[in-house]
């Protein structure tokens, strides 16, 4: 074996090790830190029943294909705001 051979083995073997080598810290950067889980955010009443208003008006803002109509989306929404207030 050349001593290429050898010196190309001995790199590639220590490259593959992670229990010796932290890359971040090799080069100068922070080591990662694990997240926290985020907490989901509640939804207020007023989401719910926004939710509950835009399924029920949405069918008629649609085609039969089930796609929305031109405009179809921004119509809905504006009758599920305007049911949600009532």
């Amino acid at each position: 074996m050349s001593e290429y051979e050898r010196g190309f083995a001995a790199g590639y073997a220590a490259a593959h090790r992670t229990d010796v080598r932290d890359l971040t810290t090799d080069r100068g950067e922070a080591a990662p830190v694990s997240k926290t889980k985020k907490t989901k955010r509640k939804p207020s009443a007023y989401a719910k029943r926004y939710g509950q208003m835009f399924r029920r008006v949405a069918p008629k803002y649609k085609l039969k294909s089930g796609a929305w109509a031109k405009d179809g989306f921004k119509r809905a929404q504006k009758a599920a705001h305007k049911l949600a207030k009532k």
